[in-house]
């Protein structure tokens, strides 16, 4: 079986690292709590939004996340039993290619390069499971949609929802 995984939010607390990079930024001390139900933009004042934004493009944004509780130790796992590939939209934001090959190359070491798809669209995934935060993605994919939870997509209920990597280890392994 094909096992598509997502990276941000997924694999990579992007979340938490936009909420840090924005205390930092303006010594405020705003919490996941705050966001929830909401991205990390929709909770700052309108002239601090851009802020949020521009972490996509600041040199180690993407190299310095956080990998997801239980993400690695699930994914070698996974690795064993399915034909396991990372999928991640990474074509728009300049250093998001290279520094996410570097991220996988240190936490996840064992998902080899040929296995790592950094695309643009996430239509063109065929396989028989996508875990993804962002349920724009799984709407077209043909297949097991598997929703992780993320702090913006609490109030999503159209699809199968997996809480953690506990949960996806119960329900894969």
């Amino acid at each position: 079986m094909i096992l598509f995984v997502d990276m941000d939010e997924v694999m990579a607390d992007t979340y938490n690292a936009h909420i840090e990079y924005y205390n930092k930024e303006f010594d405020e001390s705003l919490t996941k709590e705050e966001c929830m139900g909401h991205e990390v933009w929709q909770k700052v004042p309108e002239s601090r939004k851009e802020s949020i934004w521009q972490h996509y493009y600041a040199k180690g944004f993407f190299r310095g996340l956080k990998p997801m509780p239980g993400s690695i130790e699930v994914l070698e796992e996974l690795n064993e039993k399915y034909a396991l590939y990372v999928a991640s939209a990474a074509m728009q934001f300049p250093n998001s290619l290279l520094e996410k090959h570097q991220w996988l190359d240190e936490y996840f070491p064992f998902i080899h390069w040929t296995n790592r798809i950094l695309c643009g669209d996430k239509k063109i995934l065929r396989g028989d499971i996508l875990i993804d935060d962002r349920s724009h993605n799984l709407e077209n994919f043909i297949g097991r949609p598997l929703l992780y939870t993320s702090p913006h997509n609490i109030h999503t209920n159209h699809f199968e929802r997996v809480n953690s990597w506990e949960e996806i280890a119960k329900e894969l392994l």
